[in-house]
């Protein structure tokens, strides 16, 4: 990645304008990203350039001072970013979570309304909500407890995907009268350690382990409730779900990048085949033509998905009743469509490599960081129960698993 980092800007650009930035963005941040990956060098400096890009403002509404972004243009980074560097899209998840739940905060607090300005001045949100060893998931053992006329958090998170990169990190925690809150604390402040200690075999430069958080001085004006089940909670939690399959959606265009790439520049006919090139084999050019079907059904499903999304922000801030609704609805659009993509993606993962023989498989090319980063995206919720949930609420209209917030 050689381009230069422009320096942030004072003035808040339209959202025209930023959009008008992400090819570029895209192309710096695609630049050696597979040799990356090899190598497990952090992509540090994508990150300055997305901060330099004001595109972690997008979503930020006009009214709060922001470009007014949607949920589609949100979703369109994401993919455009995967693309290029899967890694760094998917370490940008709990960022747009937070300027998502910043954009429906019609009431912001003072907290909220900082974090809007810091969003606008560039600055990257992460996260630390999960922790290892409980005996369920989305238990939390981490404390927050009164320190004379503060607070100090204790406690180790995992899964802090993106924290590293990130200047803010969101943290969940119970309080001394056993109440879940967050706080927003910068990553640089004494006593929080990040861990480069992610050993999953996909997406390994996401910054996804974990998180100690050692005595931290936590002010009151950091202290937000940690409720997740309101409707912005819930809409959020689909988006998060969305935002992992945009990022799919950006790995298959980038498998048929390659694809296309490998049989145009490295590819030669099969000892067989009657093609005097790898471009006019038939079966190479039928796989071509299969990957290129996957990748445009992905992109139609998961903007589709995201319209469905916006109509539930809509409503939230403009039309409460019938919000509940419109909100169930996202989270079931955006659990099939998980279900879809999964297959569809993670068979592009393989097929990538009928266009070539054995030299396909050579670890410089490292075409198998397609399929290791799908399988590695597609573990994080359980596919086999988002099927039961949806057939569940088509036969019986059972809403329950729908309206936790949490994976759907």
């Amino acid at each position: 990645m050689n381009a230069s980092v422009p320096r942030l800007r004072t003035s808040h650009p339209s959202r025209d304008d930023l959009l008008a930035r992400l090819p570029q963005l895209a192309a710096d941040i695609g630049q050696g990203a597979a040799q990356r990956e090899l190598l497990r060098e952090p992509p540090w400096a994508a990150f300055d350039l997305l901060r330099a890009s004001g595109l972690g403002g997008l979503r930020i509404g006009r009214e709060q001072g922001g470009p007014g972004g949607s949920v589609a243009d949100v979703v369109e980074v994401v993919s455009t970013l995967a693309a290029a560097d899967s890694n760094v899209a998917h370490a940008l998840r709990t960022h747009f979570n937070t300027t998502e739940l910043l954009r429906l905060d019609t009431k912001p607090s003072p907290l909220a309304q900082r974090q809007n300005a810091w969003a606008l001045q560039g600055k990257l949100f992460g996260g630390a909500f999960t922790e290892l060893g409980t005996a369920r998931a989305g238990i939390s053992t981490s404390t927050l407890l009164r320190d004379g006329a503060q607070h100090r958090l204790n406690g180790k998170k995992y899964y802090a995907t993106g924290t590293a990169y990130a200047d803010y990190f969101n943290v969940f925690a119970v309080n001394g009268e056993g109440q879940g809150v967050n706080a927003v604390i910068p990553v640089q402040r004494e006593g929080v350690r990040v861990l480069d200690d992610w050993d999953g075999m996909g997406q390994r430069l996401t910054a996804s382990g974990s998180l100690e958080l050692n005595n931290v001085l936590v002010y009151d004006d950091e202290i937000s409730p940690g409720a997740r089940d309101n409707l912005a909670g819930r809409h959020a939690s689909a988006l998060r779900q969305l935002i992992l399959v945009a990022t799919a959606a950006g790995i298959v265009r980038n498998i048929l990048a390659d694809a296309r790439h490998y049989v145009l520049q490295l590819g030669r006919p099969a000892m067989h085949s009657p093609a005097e090139r790898s471009r006019d084999d038939h079966f190479v050019q039928a796989v071509v033509g299969e990957l290129a079907a996957a990748s445009y059904a992905i992109d139609a499903l998961v903007a589709a998905n995201a319209r469905q999304l916006d109509q539930g922000a809509y409503a939230i801030v403009h039309a409460p009743q019938s919000a509940d609704d419109a909100v169930l609805q996202g989270a079931l659009a955006t659990a099939q469509t998980q279900l879809v993509v999964s297959r569809l993606a993670l068979n592009a993962g393989e097929r990538l490599f009928e266009v070539g023989g054995a030299s396909a498989t050579s670890r410089q090319l490292n075409l198998d960081r397609h399929w290791r980063n799908l399988r590695t995206i597609f573990s994080h919720n359980p596919l086999l129960h988002k099927t039961r949930v949806v057939g569940d609420y088509v036969l019986n209209g059972t809403r329950t698993h729908l309206e936790e917030g949490r994976v759907f």
